[in-house]
């Protein structure tokens, strides 16, 4: 493809190199609506019937038929979620083995001791898919934060059938995250948290000096987009930064990802976070923008309805446009931005048919979900 509008990001010092941000001249593909009304859409997971399950941050759950673009009644049986300013009801994961247990996983936002934690809901569908029952909490953070903002929430399944839990800082405004818990390995703020489905530590996790067992990684501030490399197994996550700074990650165990000690964002105020943009014994991110674009949910593509598509990595951004990330030599080389100036998109998801899905928040044009319409594809 041609491009325009072409100018330059700069990648985190790790990358050592300089990536064009463009827009194609092609035509930009359609959204199709597969269907409107959802109230503020947070998490998007695919049963293997092929319909698609969606969290509303209100604190239901909806299911939508693709084929017939149906949007049923709400599911019952969720948790009580409290909804408040960012928090809710949010991330989604459908067991690996779904087929057999028919187990959902759903990260919200919980009141607890005077404030409020992000928490992990398990749950078994029923046949009909009307009701969730057994339904039972299996992990809940340890600090409670008195902020309505920053829970992370995103959950991903790992090849050993374990889920990755992201959390965020809550935010204080004062210290940079809640009473520095971020850097506090025995904590559960500002973490990627790895645990069995039945809220246990997983197995592999690291065994370090002061290390809370769940714990995974730390430093983190915000983390709302997570995906496994479809290849490698490894998980990428995409981290908000304060003003800019806006990052991407490989969290690995044992490893510390730098917040609020060093970042490639800045202070509202304009000055810099922390120490900088580096410090020994802390991560560079993979790639970062200087832009604030606040990133939500991401995935890798695999499939075979966007040929030119296939191997890259689609973020959503809450600033109105979808990322396109490619690679070479395991860097990123080119960003493409789609649909910009549509809408907040709030996930992005391979459906099993291959096609990309995507939510839209508010506010223009309203809680949605969509399809990414593929050349030579009929929908």
């Amino acid at each position: 493809m041609a491009s325009i509008n072409r100018r330059t990001l700069l990648l985190s010092t790790s990358a050592c190199a300089v990536t064009p941000i463009w827009v194609s001249a092609q035509p930009a593909p359609a959204l199709v609506t597969i269907t409107k009304g959802l109230d503020h859409p947070w998490g998007l997971a695919f049963p293997p019937d092929g319909s698609a399950l969606v969290t509303e941050r209100s604190g239901r759950l909806r299911r939508v038929i693709i084929n017939d673009k149906r949007l049923l009644p709400p599911i019952s049986g969720t948790p009580e979620s409290v909804n408040n300013g960012e928090g809710g009801l949010l991330g989604i994961a459908i067991d690996p083995e779904f087929r057999t247990n028919r187990l959902v996983f759903m990260a919200f936002t919980e009141t607890r001791g005077g404030g409020t934690v992000t928490s992990v809901f398990r749950a078994r569908l029923n046949e009909a898919q009307t009701a969730l029952e057994n339904g039972r909490i299996i992990f809940r953070q340890n600090v409670v934060g008195q902020e309505n903002s920053h829970y992370g929430s995103r959950i991903v399944f790992d090849r050993s059938n374990h889920l990755f839990v992201t959390t965020g800082d809550r935010q204080s405004w004062q210290d940079r995250g809640l009473k520095g818990e971020v850097q506090k390995p025995e904590t559960y703020i500002g973490k990627i948290i790895r645990i069995t489905r039945e809220g246990t530590a997983a197995p592999g996790n690291p065994k370090l000096p002061g290390w809370a067992p769940e714990v995974w990684s730390l430093g983190h501030r915000n983390v709302q987009g997570a995906a496994l490399h479809p290849e490698t197994g490894q998980l990428w996550v995409a981290d908000h930064g304060p003003r800019g700074g806006d990052e991407i990650n490989m969290p690995e165990a044992g490893k510390n990802y730098g917040w609020p000690v060093i970042s490639y964002g800045t202070e509202y105020s304009g000055g810099k976070v922390g120490e900088g943009t580096s410090k020994a014994g802390m991560e560079q991110p993979v790639y970062y923008w200087q832009e604030t674009v606040a990133p939500s949910g991401m995935a890798f593509y695999t499939g075979p309805k966007y040929p030119n598509w296939k191997g890259s990595l689609f973020v959503g951004s809450l600033r109105g446009t979808l990322a396109r990330l490619t690679f070479a030599n395991s860097k990123v080389a080119l960003e493409e931005k789609l649909f910009s100036g549509f809408s907040r998109f709030r996930d992005v998801v391979q459906g099993p048919d291959g096609r990309l899905y995507v939510l839209t928040d508010e506010p223009n044009p309203g809680g949605g979900l969509y399809v990414i319409g593929a050349p030579g594809d009929a929908t």
